[in-house]
């Protein structure tokens, strides 16, 4: 008996050991029998351990009852809300409204017109057409009842978390958000989503839900349904689309802006032909489509847009960029996708007004017809028919875009020219390598900061160092001028790319890069290469004009914004502020703007900008920059308040948009920064900036205040020049004869160089700093 209740006991968990004797020895017997049961008792009476107390509360019949028991509740809600939720009445065309965008100042700008829209029949389009789009979005579509429940689950999961945009719907499910729903991402719309589906799913045909998802999708320009669709990219009917073409639009509903031929980034072409493979390659698995037509098939390049009416001249530059920035908002607030983004904008009702200054507007576009276009005779001369202008102009202080110039005519050109970015910004990159080197306190290979005045070496075609290794980059500077030794402010002045590829390896591209991406370049895909140090990527004239505002804004990051305020019945959209963080010191930021005055006091700006009748004293900072072979040149400056980007393009429209020469534009030998894109920017400027301002600067570097060192050499580990410097090759013919001033804003080096800058003995000094790459070079770029 003892035993059982002693096994009894440690099974309650209240094992004790056997009663000891006063020597210690366990007792024998009758003693032992009476202390196991004398155990027993008191394990009996104690409570159960913790452990034994949780075994009790989570047993397996508790936790099968309790998943049992929601999953029953889960289903009776399910059956509830299926008899509760009807299939509304269709509103596709009910919700269409015209939007109404106004200047800053409340006036009107445009009003969008009609929805482009016409319903067909499915018996009008190809069926190989058809199988594109079951192809691109829900290849089960023919044999699933509606829904994904997988993706419906996930997206209630990550609306109610906060998660970004979903997709992965079915086209059932597609299409009840756009003919009885809305693009809303809330828990309420996507049950009703699930419920309305299964009930369409069974009460129509595959085909009319087919017929209804192409007929009112949104597939950009404008355009809802397939037809309006065929007729924006193709000017063709739907039945006489092509699988090629049908696989395009199929393609187009994942980011219809994006992926829209003509105004696409190199990156967003390349996005779209992956998605075009996919449709295709998605239809040979299903056996829709024969493998060796599919390798046949070449990808079907849009035609050019026909912009809607009440867009003409600037208008719909405007509009385009306003839907763009209200659509990354509303993907950023509500979670859309870019697809349910465009199409919650365009067409929705919504009064939008712009931070555009309607008479900064109008004196832009005023000054680009004075010095441009004015001047432009494309029947005299063929080139002036191929340049295209773009510009953006910003307030630094509170990052609003008060004027914008997207090209000629909206009608004529729909890409607009302020947000492209596949032009070269050429040397209006180098302020980026300044920015970084004093960000990062950077040092040159023999151990001196990086400074205003540090020397380096100026020749050109000089073979770039890394720690006494060549690295197979000597980039020559405009018409192959040799500099010899000068300081980084003369360097910057005269735009000396010998001299900024150097610094560029000191610095380290990697953190070159970084700090152009914090600035608000898109460097997604770029290689940290020397190449760069040339501008020799792609950036738009919006990129830029956010670059020179951060500076400008001592620092503090500036992303342009056109959108001023969004309303749509009684709600309103809140913009983020586009001044944002610190993403670059103070200091850093006000020596590249005190650098930058050099530019325009004593570089490549002077002539167009420092001996303006009309600067009247204004204070201004900028750099010009003129890209390989002369396809494109600019001009980015800035007063304390206003930032202004001005590019031009050489662009033949008859060739696909390819990038020509500007050689001869206007009857000019060659387009430079300090030219045509200057001269605009100085009209406008001038014309528009109120009262006269200075730069607020905490620096003591740079042309704008006296340095407070004496310059310190940095002449390259193994290259410094023991010569006089010469001019290896004359000046190129198409440069422009005017002699800049020779007088240079940082003060002569206490340790006197080889060769003083103001010796060099070239008869006369280039007014511009074309980036003169090679082909090899850019290929150090991938370009």
């Amino acid at each position: 008996m003892g035993r059982a209740e002693e096994r009894r006991a440690r099974q309650r968990g209240g094992r004790r050991a056997a009663p000891r004797s006063s020597s210690g020895a366990p007792t024998a017997g009758i003693g032992s029998a009476e202390g196991g049961r004398a155990a027993a008792r008191r394990a009996a009476s104690r409570p159960a351990g913790r452990k034994g107390g949780i075994r009790r509360l989570f047993t397996w019949r508790k936790i099968l009852g309790t998943f049992f028991g929601v999953c029953l509740l889960g289903i009776g809600a399910f059956i509830v809300l299926y008899l509760v939720v009807d299939v509304p009445e269709g509103n596709a065309d009910a919700t269409r409204q015209s939007n109404v965008y106004k200047y800053s100042n409340g006036a009107i700008l445009a009003r969008t017109g009609e929805v482009n829209r016409e319903m067909v029949d499915l018996d009008r389009v190809p069926k190989a057409v058809q199988h594109c789009f079951v192809a691109a979005e829900n290849k089960s579509f023919y044999t699933d009842n509606g829904v994904d429940l997988k993706g419906t689950a996930r997206g209630l999961l990550n609306t109610l978390s906060g998660k970004g945009a979903q997709g992965g719907s079915t086209i059932t499910q597609q299409y009840v958000k756009n003919f009885y729903l809305n693009q809303d991402q809330t828990v309420t719309r996507k049950v009703k989503e699930l419920v309305i589906s299964l009930k369409v799913d069974q009460k129509m045909s595959k085909d009319e839900i087919l017929a209804g998802y192409i007929n009112t999708s949104y597939y950009g320009r404008g355009a809802y349904g397939i037809q309006a669709a065929a007729q924006a990219y193709y000017h063709v009917d739907a039945k006489k689309l092509s699988v090629e073409q049908g696989a395009y639009l199929a393609a187009l509903m994942q980011a219809p802006s994006q992926y829209d031929w003509a105004v696409a980034s190199d990156t967003g072409k390349k996005l779209a032909q992956q998605r075009w493979n996919y449709v295709l390659d998605n239809m040979v698995g299903q056996n829709w489509l024969n493998a060796a037509e599919r390798q046949a098939m070449k990808f079907p390049v849009p035609k050019e847009p026909r912009p809607a009416p009440g867009q003409e001249g600037q208008k719909g530059y405007l509009i385009a960029l306003a839907n763009r920035q209200l659509a990354q908002q509303l993907m950023k607030d509500q979670g859309l996708t870019q697809a349910q983004a465009e199409q919650a904008v365009d067409g929705q009702g919504w009064n939008i007004t712009l931070n555009i200054d309607k008479k900064k507007q109008a004196a832009l576009e005023k000054a680009v017809t004075s010095q441009l276009t004015g001047k432009l005779d494309p029947k005299e001369r063929k080139v002036d028919g191929h340049v295209q202008a773009g510009a953006v102009s910003v307030d630094a202080k509170t990052g609003h875009i008060v004027a914008l110039y997207g090209g000629e005519d909206y009608f004529k050109h729909y890409l607009s020219n302020a947000t492209r970015s596949d032009y070269q910004p050429a040397s209006t990159f180098k302020p980026v390598i300044l920015a970084a080197a004093l960000e990062h306190d950077a040092k040159t290979q023999d151990g001196q900061p990086i400074a205003a005045n540090t020397i380096y070496d100026g020749t050109s075609g000089r073979q770039v160092v890394d720690h006494g290794t060549k690295v197979g980059f000597g980039p020559p500077n405009e018409d192959d001028r040799n500099y010899g030794d000068i300081t980084v402010q003369t360097a910057m002045n005269k735009s000396v790319n010998s001299a900024f590829a150097q610094m560029g390896i000191d610095v380290g591209m990697e953190r070159v890069m970084g700090v152009a991406g914090k600035l608000g370049m898109d460097t997604k895909g770029m290689q940290a290469v020397p190449a760069q140090t040339l501008g020799s990527m792609g950036a738009s004239p919006l990129e830029m004009a956010g670059i020179y505002a951060t500076f400008a804004n001592h620092g503090e990051k500036v992303t342009p914004t056109i959108v001023k305020s969004a309303e749509q019945q009684g709600r309103t959209v809140k913009m983020s502020d586009p001044i944002g963080d610190q993403v670059i010191g103070r200091q850093a930021a006000d020596t590249v703007t005190s650098v930058l005055t050099g530019v325009v006091d004593d570089g490549t700006a002077q002539k167009s900008v420092r001996d303006n009748p009309r600067r009247n004293g204004q204070q201004v900072a900028g750099k010009t920059g003129t890209s390989d072979e002369n396809r494109s040149a600019w001009f980015v400056g800035y007063t304390p308040n206003l930032v202004t980007a001005v590019g031009l393009f050489g662009e033949d429209l008859k060739q696909n948009g390819k990038h020509v020469p500007l050689y001869g534009t206007g009857g000019e030998p060659r387009v430079n920064g300090g030219g045509f894109p200057a001269q605009i920017w100085a009209e406008y400027t001038f014309g528009v900036m109120g009262q006269i301002s200075k730069f607020d600067l905490d620096t003591k570097q740079g042309a704008a205040v006296q340095p407070s060192e004496s310059p310190s050499p940095s002449e390259s580990p193994s290259e410094s020049p023991s010569e006089s410097p010469t001019t290896s090759a004359p000046p190129v013919s198409e440069t422009p004869s005017e002699i800049p001033s020779q007088s240079t804003s940082s003060p002569p080096p206490s340790q006197s160089p080889s060769q003083s800058p103001s010796d060099s003995p070239p008869a006369r000094e280039p007014t511009d700093d074309t980036t003169a790459t090679t082909d090899s070079l850019l290929n150090l770029n991938g370009q």
